[in-house]
């Protein structure tokens, strides 16, 4: 009863939160084929089915390390190549992350992380500004990790950025391992979102800015 009790009394409820929170978006072209769905306020359950291994392998770490219940699902020209569809799916995510947080009433906004992995170190730090800005720094020293072209991470990131209206820093630090390097970029990045997203209880229900909206 007491659990109960202190449930309904706090200003954001876990079944507001929940339904308030979660987006599904599908993106069809005449490349891609394209839905995400995303639950902010998950567990970390992921699905993802893209056709291209690597870019599965990195949505599972923005899933794990946000806490983000996350479900993709593609179809693209991968005969052609990976670009359409990695480039599709950053897209409809940020087309998802945006329509979850509504007007983001009540977030954080702000993240930032610092992530090891190895001997590589990488450092993201992101704003839900509403102004779309990537400042990426990776130095990726191969051409592919796997048969995923390594050129790919960054316009994953634009299409994110541009469509999430997110501002995002990623710094290189350190690292010399391709899959190091990308790997912990996507968990920093997962880490430094899950913070920005939280709900703020000092903030309510109130746009986090000075200016009353972002």
């Amino acid at each position: 009863m007491q659990i109960r009790d202190r449930q309904i009394s706090h200003p954001h409820p876990p079944e507001q939160i929940l339904t308030a929170r979660t987006a599904s978006v599908k993106r069809t072209t005449g490349e891609t084929d394209v839905q995400v769905t995303i639950n902010l306020d998950g567990t970390g359950a992921c699905i993802a089915k893209t056709g291209i291994p690597f870019l599965d392998h990195m949505l599972h770490q923005i899933s794990s390390h946000g806490l983000f219940d996350l479900q993709v699902e593609a179809t693209g020209d991968l005969e052609i190549d990976d670009h359409h569809t990695n480039e599709d799916v950053g897209i409809t995510l940020g087309q998802a992350l945006l329509k979850a947080l509504g007007d983001r009433k009540g977030i954080v906004r702000f993240g930032n992380f610092l992530a090891p992995l190895d001997e590589a170190l990488i450092q993201v730090a992101l704003d839900f500004s509403g102004r779309p800005h990537l400042s990426y720094g990776l130095e990726i020293p191969t051409q592919r990790v796997g048969t995923y072209d390594t050129q790919l991470v960054r316009e994953f990131f634009v299409a994110l950025v541009n469509h999430s209206q997110m501002t995002l820093h990623i710094r290189q630090l350190d690292g010399i391992n391709s899959h190091h390097i990308i790997e912990a970029t996507f968990k920093a990045f997962a880490r430094a979102m899950r913070m920005a997203v939280e709900i703020d209880p000092r903030r309510a229900s109130t746009i986090p800015s000075s200016k009353g909206v972002l």
